[in-house]
């Protein structure tokens, strides 16, 4: 059992597959590793492994998806005109920002959960974003950000070893207990092909507007805090020694030739 360490593991959690011998180390498990014991259906498999199983299930998930995609496009609310004149005016004030800002059709999760206003009067956005720490497996919602405040600033109650919450404190150790310098805040890059995942390098000492520009964000950002030696394959854009200028700059091209409003679902 990865959870007590004493008794013979009985099951395996199909999430994030750790070893647990009771349900009592089952949702100790949960509950420490923030892990909702659903199995990822969008999880890599790599075709060695891959069975009749895995076969059914993308079926299946596909399936879910076409209902999910049918009963979203029938929901009166895709249709109401109020819903429509927020989105635009939501996506071209980002314009006006230099930001691709994109949004999902009414059913999808992060289309319901965004947040996401913008302010006339003071001229600027409040984010909706996700701060997603990896290597402790914790997430967190931030909510009504404003786009004028530095990424070091918001990331203070959280890794900052005097300022932080001593529960998160203590949940994120491993990240308070490191140097800042070996802390990166990243963000995936939309509209890549599933192998060639990348993510841009963003400066904590920067505002949330400045390291959004120039970029595309689906409803709302998700920063991946992590640290240097640990990220393994997250490899940001133009430190990666196979991928040469030219890829860089076509996949630029791609992606301001767009049209406004496509939608792909990177997953």
């Amino acid at each position: 059992c990865e959870t007590c360490s004493k008794e013979e593991a009985k099951y395996r959690c199909p999430r994030c597959m750790k070893y647990s011998c009771s349900l009592l180390c089952v949702k100790k498990h949960k509950l420490l590793q923030s892990c909702n014991g659903i199995r990822d259906k969008t999880a890599f498999v790599s075709i060695n492994e891959f069975t009749d199983l895995n076969l059914l299930s993308d079926y299946r998930f596909l399936e879910d998806i076409g209902r999910t995609a049918d009963a979203a496009a029938r929901h009166p609310i895709v249709h109401s005109p109020s819903t429509k004149k927020l989105l635009y005016y939501l996506r071209n004030r980002a314009r006006k920002c230099d930001i691709d800002l994109r949004t999902l059709p009414i059913g999808f999760t992060k289309r319901r959960e965004n947040s996401t206003t913008y302010s006339d009067a003071e001229k600027k956005f409040y984010w909706h974003l996700k701060l997603v720490f990896p290597h402790c497996h914790a997430e967190y919602i931030l909510k009504g950000v404003p786009d004028d405040k530095l990424l070091a600033d918001i990331l203070k109650p959280y890794i900052d070893p005097v300022e932080s919450d001593p529960v998160v404190c203590q949940r994120l150790k491993m990240y308070t207990m490191s140097p800042q310098s070996d802390i990166q805040i990243l963000m995936k890059i939309e509209n890549r092909k599933q192998n060639s995942v990348r993510y841009n390098l963003l400066d904590a000492s920067k505002s949330l507007l400045d390291n959004l520009k120039g970029k595309v964000i689906i409803e709302y950002p998700t920063l991946f805090v992590v640290l240097k030696t640990l990220k393994n394959d997250m490899v940001v854009l133009g430190q990666d020694a196979s991928e040469s200028a030219e890829d860089s700059e076509s996949e630029s091209s791609s992606l301001s030739s767009m049209e406004e409003g496509e939608i792909r679902d990177s997953s």
